[in-house]
């Protein structure tokens, strides 16, 4: 049984496409005002946001979603102005609603929408016109992966075979992130950890000796590299974060970067995430700027940046060596995409030669779809599908992958989760043909019926008849000439499109209203009868201006006792809320502290080393404030010292496993 806070929840429409009288957005109230102004009084806002002075001792006692949202509204009235992205959620990702499901668990970017995988196989309406000078084509979510062995440093300089399906993919995610073509080559990689690999294994560790990272969390990414540079005689250093928020310990940070060298040697590879995946917290852009002073090539880690993130970056004045990013097909549906890896061309002929696994090629559909284009023709269209692939199918199925392979958006204990292949068999060039001979022949009636309206239409009509008996006969042929009949080909990603709408300002402003709120609700849960023990404890930034819309934190039960991140997770999941965990790593205790760690929360994970296993939370662009509201009723449910037996037996008498911790 879930209470009655999440119960109303589910019922409860809190966007402005759907307007209710009990709540509807207050006009915002605009003064000016300095941002040193609006920083300052920021977190007296938060605190207005939930009943003020309010501790909450038991699940019951929690404030409705309606009240909740209504005292939200008039903390930030600034969230009104983003209700474009309610309207996109609702027309767009109608799934999250359908099912009541909370997505917590999604860092990075979305492609495509929803509503693209529903309406992939609408065919276009065909009326006299004159013939299309491109076509924008509807890809989602019919694209695979097909891993390819290589040099890195050969495919950066050279380049290789290179599908219209991979140029036109690359131009719109180098326009997303306001990069160069000029500047920099990409190559796409399976996922973000096979990224960070090709970097280790092609960069010239044994001139230039040193790697240096800076996480706040284990990463299977890193460790990768890390791994990877080791064997090359890389010496391994790594940032540490001061106890209890997390902050870089700055004197032991620049000792590292500015520690001697010899002159006109480059010290090595300096790692940089703009913000934690884990814990939100931004990192001052001043140490790259001092790591470039210092004679470091810089790797720029972005794959925890939010949609619109880059636009704030200044990517033009840091211009950093390398940087890495990753994609993820549907919000809340599909989260297999890709990675792609940035170099400078500069810094090309640095790396070293190295035969990689790593990169993929992206490959088009195996089936072909017809699909509505308003604005740029009446031609009938089909999805391209190159030679290439035609050609893989005849060499060799096994090695075509059915989406990719890398979710690098969630940390599920020591693996960060979706780091795994989803395996699917290849089609048979026979089933491609009869597939491709079924929809030509579709497309040869379609225009019959169209061009007989004239004798010149007719004629055209004849034409066309006798150029698609042509193709039918040789399938592979027609693809390439449909293909170049229609001439540049664009790929339609609503999911970046969308983002591009919104902009960085409407956004970061959801974000930062969201997550605050959050973290606000949550440090007013306390168990009952206690020494106000409070029932969570957030690692890194609590209630700040500038933080990022990441959480990380775990519960405790009246006892002060940590609960599982794992059992949280699984809990969670049952109230259709998607968690994760990861493990804080690199933690710096001073003395003070030391005697203020709760038992069984610090594992040794090495003798300078602490480990902390934490449950994560991470807000999308699409979020709303009933999936914060939901998170938090979850959680208030540990006040009842008994939730977590109730749950487990309930999941037993349901002839289920055990849960197991």
């Amino acid at each position: 049984m879930h209470p009655p806070c999440l119960k109303e929840a589910s019922h409860v429409c809190l966007h402005s496409c759907c307007p209710s009288p009990m709540l509807g957005f207050p006009e915002p109230q605009r003064t000016r005002s300095t941002a040193a102004t609006c920083r300052h009084n920021f977190a007296a806002t938060a605190t207005s946001s939930i009943l003020p002075n309010a501790q909450f001792t038991n699940p019951e006692s929690l404030p409705s979603l309606q009240e909740s949202f209504t005292l939200f509204s008039k903390a930030y009235p600034e969230y009104a102005d983003s209700y474009q992205v309610d309207r996109i959620r609702a027309q767009e990702y109608q799934h999250l609603s359908l099912s009541h499901h909370t997505c917590l668990d999604y860092i990075g970017i979305g492609l495509f929408s929803y509503a693209q995988l529903q309406n992939h196989d609408c065919r276009k309406q065909i009326v006299p016109s004159s013939p299309p000078t491109r076509t924008k084509t509807s890809l989602f979510p019919f694209f695979s992966v097909s891993y390819k062995t290589g040099n890195l440093k050969t495919q950066l300089l050279h380049g290789g075979q290179e599908s219209e399906l991979e140029s036109a993919m690359k131009k719109r995610i180098m326009s997303l992130l306001k990069i160069s073509e000029n500047e920099y080559c990409m190559v796409f990689t399976a996922n973000r950890t096979s990224a960070f690999k090709l970097v280790a294994e092609s960069y010239p560790f044994r001139s230039s000796q040193k790697l240096l990272t800076v996480y706040d969390y284990e990463s299977e990414a890193v460790e990768t590299m890390i791994s990877c540079s080791e064997k090359k005689g890389a010496q391994v250093m790594s940032a540490e974060f001061s106890w209890p928020r997390l902050r870089i310990h700055s004197a032991k940070l620049k000792e590292m970067i500015m520690r001697k060298r010899k002159k006109r040697k480059k010290r090595g590879l300096f790692v940089f995430p703009l913000h934690s995946r884990v814990t939100g917290a931004r990192y001052p852009y001043l140490w790259m700027n001092i790591a470039r002073e210092n004679n470091w090539h810089i790797l720029i880690d972005a794959c925890a940046l939010g949609p619109k993130d880059m636009d704030s970056f200044g990517l033009s004045l840091i211009r950093p060596d390398f940087l890495i990013c990753s994609f993820y097909k549907i919000f809340g549906e599909n989260p297999s995409g890709f990675g792609c890896l940035f170099v400078k061309k500069s810094t090309v002929p640095l790396l070293e030669d190295s035969i990689s696994a790593g990169m993929v090629s992206l490959i088009p559909a195996k089936k072909l779809f017809w699909f509505l284009d308003e604005t740029f023709g009446t031609e009938t269209e089909i999805e391209q599908t190159s030679k290439f692939e035609i050609e893989e199918e005849e060499l060799d199925t096994s090695n075509s992958f059915s989406g990719p392979i890398s979710i690098s958006n969630m940390q599920s204990g020591k693996l960060e989760h979706g780091e795994t292949s989803e395996h699917q068999s290849g089609v048979t060039t026979s089933k491609v043909i009869t597939e491709v001979t079924s929809e030509l022949e579709i497309a040869t009636t379609a225009e019959q019926e169209v061009m007989e309206t004239s004798a010149s239409e007719c004629q055209t009509a004849a034409e066309e008849k006798e150029a698609e008996s042509n193709r039918l006969r040789n399938p592979a042929k027609a693809i390439q000439q449909i293909t170049r009949r229609n001439g540049i080909m664009e790929i339609e990603c609503r999911g970046l499109d969308q983002v591009d709408l919104l902009g960085l300002t409407q956004i970061s402003k959801r974000a930062r209203c969201l997550i605050n709120w959050l973290v606000n609700a949550l440090m007013k849960l306390k168990h009952p009868n206690t020494e106000e023990i409070p029932v969570i404890r957030i690692y890194g930034p609590k209630v700040k201006f500038d933080r990022g819309a990441a959480l990380a934190f775990n519960v405790f039960d009246w006892k002060g006792e940590k609960v599982e991140a794992a059992l949280v997770q699984k809990l969670a999941d049952r109230s259709n809320i998607s968690l994760s965990y990861s493990i804080l790593n690199h933690i710096s205790f001073s003395d003070k502290y030391e005697k203020v760690v709760p038992s069984g929360v610090v594992n040794r994970k090495g003798k300078d080393n602490l480990g902390i296993t934490v449950v994560t939370v991470a807000l999308g662009f699409l979020a709303n404030f009933e999936d914060t509201y939901r998170l938090w009723a979850f959680i208030a449910q540990f006040l009842d010292a008994d939730f977590v037996e109730k749950a487990k037996w309930r999941y037993t008498a349901l002839n289920q496993k055990t849960v197991e911790v």
